[in-house]
């Protein structure tokens, strides 16, 4: 579908804008937790709630995930834009459990048939030859909401005083994103004459099996699950873990580690499709080790600051390097049902996290323990690395590949 050459077409461009107010509306709920507490909501369904969210999303994408494809995407996006809008505006005026409870589940709904659909598009408009800068831009429209809106919310709530509105504040956002997808779906109808028609039909019932069962598809998910484990941890656990401690702005550990991130892959553009993908991914899997050794000792802005640093750059090539070989090693057809069971593993780490470690936590355990069950995670992705390499994968996603290695 896609002209070889060309990565940043009005189509691409307009699909990571989409995701950019999709991951705003997501990096906002950093404070969540916090939230419900205030409101009066039990201590023993805080965990839950934060968690329901990202559940909701990660039961439903198993139901949509082999229905979208090209055919159909844009419209499921528009719908999907407007039950996200409904749902942020809810924020404030459901305060019961019972009433969360529904209103995480339709959150988590809307937001995962957005961003699933966005993926069934955008995977047919990277240009194999450089799908690891591809992505990498993709994150970065995921990666700015998270620089921004955690240390924007704390500002904000200086005067405001209320999570609620800026959760309904979030909504201005849903605008441009709405314009933009008009505009794409009409431009997406001309594309579509003459595209190959297995990318525009559900992908059958018995190629997804197969899919499943070629060499390191299942290892690259496992890899996925464990490493947006410890991203999630981070995520939901690092201001709770810092809470009586010297350290006075939480926010700056986000704004900076996303913004190494973000210059990373800005700056690296096609370095990421020119690199051994494998041993790159070794080396900043292993760094990632001793950060969160580090994580739970942590006592002064500073060394948080120098942690913020470490960890943005471990992640800033860990996440479109891992992306990039799940891409090479799928059959064309199947990329955007491998991206969405990527994802899929994703809403299952911001699920399992929060409400197991959040047990973890009311259980006695410290944070300290709980970074320290995540550096053991890693430890075994760098085991999965190398099984990796004996299956084959990494001779088939080497940067410089011309063959599709899923066929």
């Amino acid at each position: 579908m896609h002209d070889k050459e060309k990565l940043y077409s009005f189509e691409f461009l307009s699909l990571t804008a989409v995701s950019f107010f999709a991951f705003c509306n997501m990096s906002v709920f950093y404070s969540f937790f916090g939230y419900l507490d205030r409101i009066g909501i039990p201590v023993e369904w805080r965990g839950i709630l934060v968690g329901l969210e990202p559940m909701s999303a990660f039961l439903l994408r198993l139901a949509v995930m082999p229905v979208l494809h090209l055919g159909n995407a844009a419209t499921a996006m528009i719908v999907a834009l407007g039950m996200l809008a409904a749902a942020l505006c809810s924020y404030g005026w459901v305060v019961t459990v019972p009433g969360l409870i529904v209103l995480r589940i339709v959150h988590g709904a809307a937001f995962v048939l957005l961003v699933s659909a966005s993926m069934a598009i955008l995977v047919h408009l990277i240009p194999k030859d450089r799908s690891a800068q591809g992505f990498g831009f993709i994150s970065i429209s995921v990666l700015v909401p998270y620089a921004v809106m955690p240390l924007a919310t704390e500002w904000l709530l200086r005067y405001v005083g209320d999570e609620a509105l800026i959760y309904r504040g979030v909504t201005l956002l849903a605008v441009p994103a709405f314009l933009l997808l008009l505009a794409l779906r009409k431009r997406l109808k001309s594309r579509l004459a003459g595209v190959e028609g297995s990318l525009v039909r559900r992908p059958k019932l018995e190629e997804i099996r197969g899919n499943l069962k070629a060499p390191g598809i299942i290892v690259l998910l496992a890899m996925n699950l464990f490493l947006y484990l410890c991203y999630a941890s981070v995520f939901f656990f690092v201001k709770g873990s810092v809470a009586g401690s010297p350290i006075t702005d939480i926010g700056s550990f986000f704004t900076i580690s996303t913004l190494v991130m973000i210059a990373l892959r800005l700056v690296g553009g096609s370095f990421f499709d020119r690199i051994d993908k494998i041993v790159a991914l070794e080396v900043f899997t292993f760094l990632l080790v001793p950060f969160f050794v580090m994580l739970g000792k942590v006592d002064s802005d500073g060394m948080l600051q120098i942690l913020a640093v470490c960890y943005g750059l471990s992640m800033g090539f860990i996440m479109p390097l891992l992306n990039s070989v799940l891409f090479l090693a799928s059959p064309p057809h199947l990329r955007g049902v491998n991206t969405n069971l990527a994802l899929f593993i994703m809403d299952a780490a911001f699920f399992l996290s929060p409400c197991a470690g959040g047990a973890f936590i009311a259980s006695g355990g410290s944070y300290g323990s709980l970074f320290r069950v995540c550096a053991g995670f890693l430890v075994v992705n760098l085991v999965l690395v190398a099984v990796m390499g004996k299956l084959g994968v990494a001779a088939r996603t080497k940067a410089d590949a011309v063959e599709d290695p899923g066929a």
